[in-house]
């Protein structure tokens, strides 16, 4: 009987080594990619997944784990990244996958020690507990260095013919990547924008304000750059066209938690969106911005259109917000 089995696929050199493993094992693979509203870099996935001949699926997160990233249970690394939680999270969407489609076990290229945050030996015993996958879960690449799963012990997979890789070195997984026959052997990556510190600050700046934050909210910390003008009011501004009209496009979204859009109505320069208590002053640093980041405008006919009303800008409150932006 040919055993059936799913493959975490990121797109990474160990993800594609696991499926080449349980290839070489005569095991039927069904890759599985999860994406969340941080992933970022190059999605390699189903590239990787053509070259391997598996069919991929797709599955994204829901509402419930944006309650992970702020109250995670088993801490952050050194950004806002939950990466323990997230992992169980994961599992336990493959655990659904795997039974919807009758398969028979998990697999993940999760090597020991690898990553400081979530690939310790405790964590990887964690995230099996929690994720109800104790024994369904095989990790080919250090199975040698943990207790035999239930796949290992009926026979489904060749024990012998797995690995006990351990630590952050790549020289024995680019010494298999060759062996099986891997040609473009990518380059290490998060692939998760919770760990890049500079964005990690916008996380937590959003954590920190006062009120609720929903996807829309996190949503926007991908784009343009954020200002903060006091604890409960903010100004995202542009940096180029592309991201000019994805504000543009949130600001008319049903669920849009902005109250304000502004942009140049006689100059070239970036669109602002203001998020928080539409005051007087809020709208006056948010066009002094504009003007910040503008160029060959008149100073004393600047106008900035603020949705359906024409203001006129001034270096007055341009000069403002440069020093409210050193504070920050």
């Amino acid at each position: 009987m040919t055993r059936r089995c799913i493959v975490l696929l990121s797109g990474g050199l160990d993800s594609m080594l696991a499926i080449r493993i349980m290839q070489e094992q005569g095991i039927e693979v069904e890759a599985l990619n999860f994406k969340t509203i941080f992933t970022c870099c190059q999605d390699q996935s189903a590239q990787v997944a053509r070259d391997l001949g598996v069919r991929l699926t797709v599955v994204g997160q829901e509402d419930d784990y944006l309650d992970l990233v702020e109250k995670p249970q088993f801490g952050r690394g050194k950004g806002a990244n939950p990466c323990v939680d997230c992992r169980i999270y994961m599992f336990e969407k493959a655990k659904r996958f795997m039974e919807q489609i009758g398969a028979d076990f998990i697999v993940s290229g999760e090597v020991a020690g690898q990553r400081p945050m979530s690939q310790k030996r405790r964590d990887l015993d964690r995230i099996a507990h929690h994720s109800d996958l104790d024994d369904l879960l095989l990790r080919p690449l250090s199975a040698k260095l943990m207790r035999p799963t239930l796949p290992e012990r009926e026979g489904w997979v060749d024990r012998e013919q797995l690995y006990d890789i351990e630590g952050r070195s790549r020289k024995r997984l680019i010494a298999l990547a060759k062996k099986y026959g891997l040609k473009d052997i990518p380059t290490p990556s998060t692939g998760c924008s919770l760990t890049e510190p500079k964005f990690s600050k916008k996380v937590f700046d959003l954590m920190d304000a006062p009120g609720e934050s929903r996807r829309w909210d996190y949503e926007l910390l991908k784009v343009g750059r954020h200002f903060r003008f006091n604890s409960q009011t903010k100004v995202i501004l542009g940096r180029d066209e592309a991201e000019n009209d994805q504000l543009r496009y949130a600001h008319q979204l049903s669920d849009a938690n902005s109250t304000a859009s502004l942009f140049p109505e006689n100059f070239l320069g970036p669109r602002a969106m203001l998020i928080g208590p539409r005051t007087d002053e809020a709208i006056e640093f948010a066009a002094s911005l504009i003007l910040r980041y503008s160029r060959d405008y008149d100073a004393g006919n600047a106008l900035i259109r603020v949705d359906d009303e024409i203001i006129n800008a001034s270096e007055t409150e341009q000069a403002k917000a440069l020093q409210t932006i050193a504070a920050s």
